[in-house]
């Protein structure tokens, strides 16, 4: 059954580096008839694109290290370990973001590419999406910092053993998202992705 919703009100709250967009609204109830007008705040930050760059050879993936502002206060450091992300900015398509963003916060050219999943990162609040990728990436000689200075990015590099990601995801020390359903994904997919990619 396809419930009915309506907008019944619409205003921009905030507009800066992010944008929140105030609804008044009503939908459908499951038991029948319609809830009474609510309002709620919606964050607009475009929707994202994130890659896990996975060397089917060395066994490695490639995790970047920079400060997220939204670990202060409630976590022991604000540096978190993730995959590689971006915002896709108008015109791009997914793989162009994905290649851009592999580029500049890794360094490492994207040798093929499969795509997980889409998701909704926060939809009780955002309208945020994120598309995220496995890619096929030579891992030997991954380190160093990166990122765009304009943008204040400052990124730490590394490739790390499978086993050894793995266990970090196991003991709660990768704290994106993104970056554990990609993981998790790659613990279904490892074997599969190993014999495809092994000679490709």
């Amino acid at each position: 059954m396809n419930y009915q919703w309506k907008i019944l009100n619409h205003r921009i709250a905030f507009d800066g580096y992010f944008r929140i967009e105030q609804y008044d609204l009503q939908h459908e109830k499951y038991s029948g008839g319609w809830t009474t007008s609510f309002s709620r705040e919606i964050f607009e930050r475009g929707s994202a694109v994130a890659v896990l760059p996975y060397d089917p050879l060395r066994d490695e993936v490639v995790l970047i290290e920079q400060f997220r502002p939204g670990g202060i206060g409630q976590m022991d450091t604000p540096w978190m370990k993730e995959i590689v992300a971006g915002i896709i900015e108008p015109g791009e398509s997914e793989t162009q973001v994905a290649e851009r963003e592999m580029q500049e916060e890794s360094g490492l050219a994207i040798l093929q590419l499969e795509k997980i999943m889409q998701i909704y990162v926060s939809p009780g609040g955002s309208t945020e999406q994120c598309s995220i990728y496995c890619a096929r990436v030579n891992s030997e000689g991954a380190d160093g910092i990166f990122g765009l200075d304009d943008e204040f990015e400052d990124i730490r590099v590394e490739a790390v053993d499978y086993t050894q990601a793995t266990q970090w995801l196991e003991q709660g020390k990768l704290q994106s998202a993104a970056t554990i359903i990609a993981l998790q994904w790659l613990m279904l997919n490892r074997e599969r992705l190993r014999r495809e990619w092994f000679d490709a």
